[in-house]
């Protein structure tokens, strides 16, 4: 897989401590950053169960639908087994949560994230264990690829590629590449792609950054191709887009593959198109809060060893199409009809931005599509 280079800047500029939530205490909290507290340190878990005697464990997590499958496949047994309750909080977004306690108060144990909040958090302090630490403590670790732990701060457990979902019976010629979502076909507001804070919008401005630019750094060639596909539609999240598609307001949309079969399995007249150039891929990461209460972390490497197990893992992508990142988890028969298969080769040539580059230029970035989108 390939990902760009990181450079991980560990001081905080004027501007970075601005954008980071200063006002909200981060700021105070900066001489705290390296305090090593042994008694959250020290917390081991070998996989087994253990009583938590009524303990809480304080998730960050996905709302809706997904909390209610979370519920059911994961937690309900998980609060038998172990004899401890769940705080499950779906208030997106989690970084001014984490900043506002800080990282020696953590407002969750455990957390899934999108990949620019999980970077600007882990970037405002030192609020995450090591991947050292997590594959010491969560045994299903060992079983995942090594393209799970390439972000260095919190582990993959699932993914899907970037794709343009598009209507079958109205695209003519279907799209072949990056490049078609621009065709004159799709002119007149028949395009379709996502607010500025949602990581799908992110993705597709960098990526007709690298098309159209050489570079997914060259950010005016990105503005130019966002102002060349206007008017677009613009749709808060993918659910929404799948509306969208469905009802024929948009032929050609932004989406990730999951969604799009989904759609196809229900009959629905839409095609997926993967992205080749550059193959980014949307990702479900979690991280485990280094300096929770002892017993909260021993669960939350335990909710994590469930997370990456083959059972869990398998019924995710019944249900939501999403490939595993554990090398022992069946691909479901949805999945393999697509052509998705779990081996050592299947992430080759997959793409991550650097998400600090992004985090530097995300103010210019942010301004400037905000404007063209609003005409």
């Amino acid at each position: 897989m390939k990902k760009a280079p990181s450079k991980r800047n560990k001081s905080l500029t004027r501007r970075s401590l601005l954008k980071s939530g200063a006002a909200l205490g981060v700021a105070g909290s900066l001489p705290l950053f390296n305090i090593n507290h042994a008694w959250s340190q020290d917390v081991t878990y070998d996989g087994g169960i253990f009583d938590a005697e009524g303990a809480t464990i304080n998730i960050g997590e996905w709302g809706g639908f997904w909390e209610e499958f979370v519920n059911k496949n994961l937690l309900d047994q998980f609060k038998k087994d172990f004899n401890c309750d769940v705080s499950y909080d779906s208030s997106w977004p989690w970084f001014p949560k984490f900043v506002a306690g800080g990282p020696q108060n953590p407002v969750y144990d455990i957390a899934n994230w999108n990949l620019t909040e999980m970077f600007k958090t882990a970037r405002a302090g030192d609020y995450f264990v090591s991947e050292e630490e997590i594959r010491a403590n969560v045994p299903n670790a060992a079983d995942c690829w090594d393209f799970a732990f390439e972000n260095r701060i919190g582990v993959t457990w699932g993914f899907g590629q970037y794709c343009y979902a598009y209507r079958t019976d109205i695209a003519d010629p279907a799209p072949t590449a990056f490049r078609s979502f621009w065709d004159e076909q799709y002119a007149g507001g028949k395009r379709g792609t996502y607010i500025t804070s949602n990581t799908l919008q992110m993705i597709f401005f960098l990526t007709a950054s690298h098309v159209f630019g050489g570079d997914y750094k060259n950010l005016e060639a990105g503005y130019e191709a966002m102002r060349t596909a206007m008017p677009m539609k613009i749709s808060d999240f993918t659910g929404n887009m799948q509306t969208l598609i469905e009802r024929g307001e948009v032929v050609i949309g932004v989406q990730w593959e999951g969604e799009v079969y989904n759609q196809i399995d229900k009959g629905a007249p839409i095609g997926a198109m993967l992205w080749e150039e550059l193959k980014p891929i949307l990702t479900q990461t979690k991280t485990i809060s280094r300096y929770s209460d002892p017993v909260a972390k021993k669960l939350a490497f335990a909710l994590l060893n469930r997370t990456l197990s083959p059972e869990y893992g398998e019924e995710f992508g019944k249900t939501f199409y999403m490939r595993p990142t554990n090398k022992k988890t069946p691909i479901t028969p949805a999945l393999a009809a697509q052509g998705v298969t779990n081996t050592a080769d299947a992430t080759n040539g997959m793409w991550i931005p650097d998400w600090y580059w992004y985090l530097d230029n995300e103010d210019d970035v942010v301004e400037t599509v905000n404007e063209i989108f609003a005409g």
